[in-house]
This record gives C-alpha cells, structure tokens and sequence, in this order.
C-alpha cells in the first residue's frame, strides 16, 4: 500500500496548483459577493420600493435554486446571449452572486440589530446620513456578524467543488482528473479531503486572527496622578 501513496507524490505540485487556483477563486469571489450583500443589503432598507423589489426577488430567486445550476446558467446561458467567458470567470460570477445573496441578509440583520436610538441621537448631533451609516451603524453591524461573515467565506471555498461541473482545474476538478489516471481512488480523494480542512482551517485562524484585532477595543492605560490616587497612596502606605 506505501508505493501507492509514492504514487501522488509525483502529483504534488498539480495538487499545490489546483489549491492555489480554489483560493483565487474563493477570495475572488468573496471579494464579490461582499459588494453585492452590502448593496442588496442597503437597496432592502431604502425608501423606494422598485430597489426594494429588486432586491429581495435577487435574495428569493438565488437562495431558493441550486447553485449547480446557477454555475450552469452563467457559464452555459450567457454566451448564447453573446457573453461569453472563461470557466475561472464564470465560476467567480456565479458563486460570487450566490453567497453575495446569503450575505444580503446577514448584512441586514446586521444594520437592524444596531439600536435605532443611536442613529437618532447622531442626527440630532448634526452628522451627516452617510456619516451616520459609515461610523455609527457599519462599525456595530460589522462586528455582529462578522462570525457570519467568516462562515460564509468557509462554505464559499468549500463550493468551488462545484466548479469541476465546468471544467476548471481546482482541487476537486483536478483530483478527479488524477483518480482516473492512477485508480487511486482512497488515496487521491484523502489528499484531497486533507488540502480542504487545512485551508478551511487556515482562512478561519485568518478570519480570527483579524476579528481579534479589528473589533477588541483598545487597552486604556489609566495614569495614577490626581488626589484621589494620592489619598490611597497615603492609605496603602505608599502602595498605589
């Protein structure tokens, strides 16, 4: 059995580029479906009802279909209405547009759970509307579903397995083109199970590892000056 795991040794760098190739088109895609949820998001709570419609028929029609034949429909039915595109761009679209629909209302529960008070109380300060969104409600929303977010990123990566439907060389494209060289079934389909939990498990320390540093609140350091501290100085006999 040990010269059958050799084997893929000598497919390392095929299976190094096929996961270089997901996570271009996993933060390619997110980097999409970020712009799309805020504006879906945005266009849901705004005042004229034709952006509202149109939003929330984007939101019903993408969560309610298969992705599969989304993928289809952008690769397959766009060129005959003359667009046509690479299966790397048509893949990046069409996930792009689906969790961009999933992260419409993660950003809408967002700006809802901020305290409507709040905004009230910036508008009576004299701060702008766009001001308002920008420092009062988008920093708080942000950080209530950052989680969210974070999670929709994972099965964003773990979705360009479909992709392989289309022919693009990702991982799972590229490890069923390798199984059928080699007959390896066990061992080709384990090396890629693995690749996907260390970069799933690599973008959620990223994710971590930035909402740690974006949204904890900076250490103030308090000086031991005035007379209070001077008082318990005394007390303490000279320990403050």
């Amino acid at each position: 059995m040990s010269y059958q795991w050799l084997t893929l040794i000598s497919y390392f760098d095929v299976f190094l580029t096929a996961a270089w190739v997901t996570l271009q088109v996993t933060v390619l895609a997110f980097v999409l479906a970020m712009a799309l949820g805020l504006l879906t998001a945005l266009a849901r709570s705004c005042r004229f009802s034709v952006l509202r419609f149109i939003a929330a028929a984007y939101v019903e029609i993408i969560r309610n279909t298969p992705v599969l034949l989304q993928i289809f429909i952008v690769f397959f039915g766009l060129p005959s209405l003359g667009m046509t595109m690479s299966a790397w761009t048509a893949g990046i679209i069409a996930l792009g547009v689906n969790v961009g629909a999933y992260l419409a209302e993660v950003f809408r529960a967002g700006i809802q759970s901020v305290p409507r008070g709040q905004q009230e109380a910036a508008m009576i300060l004299g701060i702008g509307r766009r001001d308002i969104f920008l420092q009062v409600v988008l920093p708080q929303a942000a950080r209530a579903v950052y989680p969210a977010i974070i999670n929709n990123l994972i099965q964003l990566l773990l979705g360009t397995s479909l992709l392989s439907a289309i022919a693009l060389p990702e991982l799972t494209g590229t490890a069923t083109v390798i199984n059928a060289r080699t007959l390896l079934y066990i061992q080709t389909f384990t090396v890629t199970l693995v690749a996907y939990l260390i970069m799933s498990n690599a973008l959620v320390w990223i994710g971590g590892f930035l909402g740690r540093h974006l949204f904890t609140p900076p250490v103030i350091a308090i000086k031991k000056t005035g007379p209070w501290f001077s008082r318990n100085k005394a007390k303490n006999g000279g320990l403050a």
